[in-house]
C-alpha cells in the first residue's frame, strides 16, 4: 500500500497522537511508514501539521504539492491553509467547528469557520462532521481527534483495519480513557462507512 496523510489543526486538539496511531498501525501491517511534525506554536493555539507517509514509494516524511490522499483536518481554516497538498481525487475529512485564532482576541473578525466551509464545499471532495456536538454526545471534546480518526477509517481511504487501529488506541491511550476513545473511534468509523457510502 502507498497512502500519504496529511493531520492538520492547532495546538491541544490531538493531532500529533492521531498522528501517531495511524503511523504505528500501518507499521503493525508490515508497511513501512515516514512521519514528520510541525508543532510552531502548538502550545498556544497554533497551527499542527503531521505527515504520514506509508509505503514503498515515499523516500521523504514530507508529502509533496497535490499528493495527498487524505487530509484529517481538525479545523476549518486549517484544511484550507493545507489544502494545496490534496490531490485531485482525494479527500478531506473536515471537523466545521472552527477554533478562533488568537488573533481574534486583538481584533474581532466574527471568523467562525463558513466562509472555509463553503471554500471546501466548492473546491474539494469533503466528509464534513460537527466534531463539538458529536463530542458532547461522547462527553468531552478531547475525544475529536479519535473521532476523526475513525471517520478517515471508517470512510475506506485510510486503508488500515479497524482491529489493527483499536488495537494502537489500547497500547497507546490512558487505561483510564481506553473505553471512551475507543468509543469514539466506532462512532467516527459509523459515521465515515456512512458518509462515503
Amino acid at each position: 500500500m502507498n497512502k500519504d496523510i496529511l493531520i492538520c489543526g492547532v495546538g491541544g486538539q490531538g493531532t500529533v497522537l492521531a498522528s501517531r496511531i495511524i503511523a504505528a498501525s500501518a507499521m503493525s501491517e508490515n508497511n513501512t511508514v515516514h512521519s514528520a511534525e510541525t508543532i510552531g506554536m502548538a502550545q498556544r493555539g497554533g497551527p499542527v501539521t503531521s505527515h504520514v507517509r506509508i509505503g514503498d514509494d515515499a523516500y521523504s516524511p514530507m508529502i509533496p504539492s497535490a499528493k495527498a490522499d487524505l487530509i484529517i483536518g481538525f479545523e476549518p481554516a486549517e484544511v484550507v491553509r493545507n489544502i494545496g497538498y490534496l490531490s485531485s481525487n482525494g479527500l478531506a475529512v473536515v471537523n466545521t467547528s472552527a477554533v478562533k485564532p488568537v488573533t481574534e482576541s486583538l481584533a474581532e473578525t466574527g471568523y467562525d469557520g463558513s466562509e472555509m466551509i463553503k471554500y471546501l464545499e466548492k473546491n474539494v471532495n469533503c466528509i464534513f462532521v460537527d466534531g463539538e456536538e458529536e463530542c458532547k454526545k461522547l462527553g468531552s471534546a478531547k475525544f475529536l481527534n479519535i473521532l476523526l480518526l475513525g471517520i478517515a477509517a471508517g470512510s475506506g481511504r485510510l486503508e488500515i483495519s479497524k482491529d489493527t487501529i483499536t488495537s494502537e488506541i489500547e497500547k497507546r491511550v490512558p487505561a483510564k480513557f481506553k473505553e471512551k476513545n475507543l468509543e469514539a473511534f466506532l462512532c467516527g468509523f459509523e459515521i465515515g462507512k456512512a458518509k462515503e457510502n
